[in-house]
Formats: structure tokens, C-alpha cells, sequence
């Protein structure tokens, strides 16, 4: 590019949005361990630094990649390299354990086999574990997805589930496993999270960030006047921990949906990181239908990243109702979708060279664009 990049050595990164301070006291009292499985992932490192920043004692984590974080120096994270469908490596784990965090998936870009095998026999394996071991309590990681395309918003926890593929299918089948182990004495929290975001998400959000990091505007599917909801992983963990602490045992042993409560159209939120990059790119629309077709088509030649649930859902309005979990467990989201997609956009530019060059299926690494990339140059 002929011109300097906004972000470069000399000029200094976004603003990371923060919202107001929490009103959420999730102080932890208990001295056993805490284990949280998928802990090298997104969600897991924020909520390993969460639980340690609210007085955990001992967290475990278990997961299939080496946990590289600067936490692993901290006496407190005891790190396994490990699969969840491994019972005898979750049976070690669990044991002592006061709580368990159960965040590992393989999410929608593995093999359907991959998905089937991690997000159900994995779930089924550290729910039965834990329950021999006498964890008292045990919060499992939904989505959304298991509403697949809805046709009314907002969503609450009483509508339908229909999953849409592997993935929306087995988080649905998990749910029920995890579910029909709840008793007062291992008590179930299910959370349906929206897709959240925050320090080191990568994965789909990546591609729009380097859009916006390189010059490019933003294409929506369709004009980008519906309203997409999304969360900050902070909030996030913060209704981890009301599950893990709060006294109510009626109201631990539930079903909720998390999400953020101030949120806009995608074209006025997603404008906010072209904004923040600094070289006044706009939020252009596309055709949706036409969009969709082209990239159902890409999708089964495998050069998009982009799957189903994500490229359908996209155009249409998707909210669901978190009423529940506030007024229940007293939860209070401190960021609306804007911060928390321009606190994720400050953290992609501040750590842009840690990860340039990587890609894979996970939300650590950014994922492959394949001819996406030849579309950027129309932006």
C-alpha cells in the first residue's frame, strides 16, 4: 500500500472499549481445584485468567493443544495435554475438582465424524466423571446454534431446538447427556452462548479484521439492516462464575442464554472496527441471495471457511432473550456488541505478529480464507 498504515510503530492502536464496571460478584471461596477443559482455547485462557482473577486456588485444564500462554508459569494452572474422550485422563483430572468447566468442541470446520465423536461422547465422558467423582458442580458450554435458523426473535430457552449440522446437532444430543445427570448434589448449568468474541478470538472474526487492518471495506450478505447479536467472552465468564458461586441451587440447575443486551444493526456495529482502522472504508451491501448461493457452492468445494449456520444466519435477524439469566442469577453484560467487537479488534492489532502467517479450524488461529481472499480486492 502507498500510504502509511494507520496502525503502524508511530501511531497508536484503537481505543479498547470498556464498559462500565461489573455490578457481577462472583468471588470463588472454595480452595479445590477447578477444571476447565478446552483451556488453550479461546474461551478457555479467558476463563483459566478470570477464575484466577477471582480467587481460584488450583485450575486444571485439559486439552488437546499444549496450553502456550504466559499463565503456565503460574503455580495455580496445572495444564494436561489430553483428550476429553479419554476417560482415564478426565477420571485423573476430576478428582478433588470442586466444579468443572466443560468448553472443549471441535467445532463446525472439523469432519463431521471429528464433531460427533469430540461434542458428544467428549461431553458424555467428563459429565460421568465428574459426577463419580463428586464434583458438586458442572457448567456446560452450548450454543446458540442449537436454535438453527429461527423464525420469531428474541429466542428464548423454551423454543425449539433444531440444530443446524453436525455441529447444532451434537451440542443439542450433549445437552440432553449433561442434562439428565443433574441432581442437587451435581448441579447441571447449561449456557447457550452467541457467538462471542474478545481477547484472542481469531478464527471467522479474523478475516473481517484483516479486511479492515489491511484497507478494505466490509461486504455484508444482504444490506446488513438486521439486527445480529453477539457477546464479550468477559461477560461471558462472568456468568460462569455466578453458576460456579451463586447460593441458589434452584436457579444454578438451569438453562440459559447469554448474549449482549445493547446491540445494533450489523452494518452500524460492524462500521465501528472500519472506523477504528482508520481509512474510511464503509459496510457495502451485497445480494443476499445470490451471496449464499455462491458460497454454498464454495462451502462444498471446500475454498470458503465460511459454513451454513454462519452465511444463512448472517442477513437474517438473531437475538435471544438473556431476561432469564438476569433476572435468575442477577447477571449484568458490561459490554454491547460494539465494545466488544472493537476491544477484539484492539487485541487482533496489538498482537497482529504473533499469529501472521497461521491458520487452522480453531478460534486461536485465523482461519483460511481461500477465494475469499480474491473477493477482498473488490472491497
Amino acid at each position: 500500500m502507498s500510504k502509511s498504515h494507520p496502525h503502524s510503530s508511530t501511531s497508536p492502536t484503537p481505543p479498547c472499549a470498556e464498559g462500565p464496571l461489573s455490578t457481577v460478584d462472583c468471588r470463588l471461596t472454595t480452595s479445590a481445584p477447578i477444571l476447565v477443559t478446552g483451556g488453550s482455547g479461546f474461551l478457555g485462557i479467558n476463563l483459566i485468567r478470570w477464575l484466577l482473577a477471582h480467587g481460584a486456588q488450583e485450575v486444571r485444564s485439559l486439552d488437546l493443544v499444549r496450553f502456550d500462554y504466559p499463565e503456565a508459569a503460574d503455580g495455580r494452572v496445572k495444564p494436561v495435554v489430553g483428550d476429553v474422550r479419554d476417560r482415564e485422563a478426565v477420571r485423573a483430572l476430576v478428582a478433588g475438582c470442586a466444579a468443572v468447566i466443560h468448553c472443549a468442541a471441535a467445532l463446525p470446520l472439523c469432519s463431521e465424524e471429528e464433531i460427533r465423536s469430540t461434542d458428544v461422547d467428549g461431553a458424555r465422558v467428563v459429565a460421568e466423571e465428574a459426577l463419580a467423582a463428586g464434583v458438586a458442580r458442572f457448567v456446560y458450554i452450548s450454543s446458540t446454534a442449537v436454535y438453527g435458523i429461527p423464525d420469531h426473535h428474541p429466542i428464548t430457552e423454551g423454543d425449539r431446538l433444531e440444530g443446524v449440522g453436525p455441529y447444532g446437532e451434537s451440542k443439542i444430543i450433549a445437552e440432553s447427556i449433561v442434562r439428565g445427570l443433574d441432581s442437587d448434589a451435581f448441579a447441571v448449568t447449561i449456557l447457550r452462548p452467541k457467538s462471542f468474541v474478545g481477547p484472542e478470538r481469531l478464527g471467522v472474526f479474523a478475516l473481517l479484521y484483516d479486511w479492515a487492518y489491511t484497507g478494505h471495506g466490509f461486504p455484508m450478505i444482504g444490506r446488513g439492516d438486521n439486527r445480529y447479536q453477539l457477546l464479550d467472552v468477559e461477560d461471558l465468564c462472568d456468568a460462569i462464575g455466578l453458576a460456579l458461586t451463586s447460593t441458589d441451587l434452584a436457579a444454578v440447575r438451569d438453562i440459559y442464554n447469554v448474549g449482549a443486551r445493547d446491540f445494533a444493526t450489523m452494518r452500524e456495529d460492524w462500521q465501528a472496527v472500519l472506523d477504528a482502522a482508520g481509512y474510511g472504508k464503509r459496510v457495502r451491501a451485497t445480494p443476499a441471495k445470490l451471496v449464499i448461493g455462491v458460497l454454498r457452492v464454495l462451502e462444498a468445494l471446500h475454498l470458503s471457511p465460511l459454513y451454513r449456520w454462519v452465511y444463512e444466519t448472517a442477513p437474517q435477524d438473531s437475538f435471544v432473550s438473556v431476561e432469564k439469566l438476569c433476572t435468575r442469577l442477577g447477571w449484568q453484560p458490561k459490554f454491547s456488541n460494539r465494545q466488544a467487537l472493537l476491544r477484539n479488534y484492539a487485541w487482533y492489532v496489538a498482537n497482529i505478529d504473533r499469529f501472521r502467517g497461521q491458520s487452522g479450524k480453531t478460534h486461536r488461529v485465523p482461519w483460511k480464507q481461500g477465494l475469499l481472499a480474491l473477493a477482498k480486492r473488490c472491497f
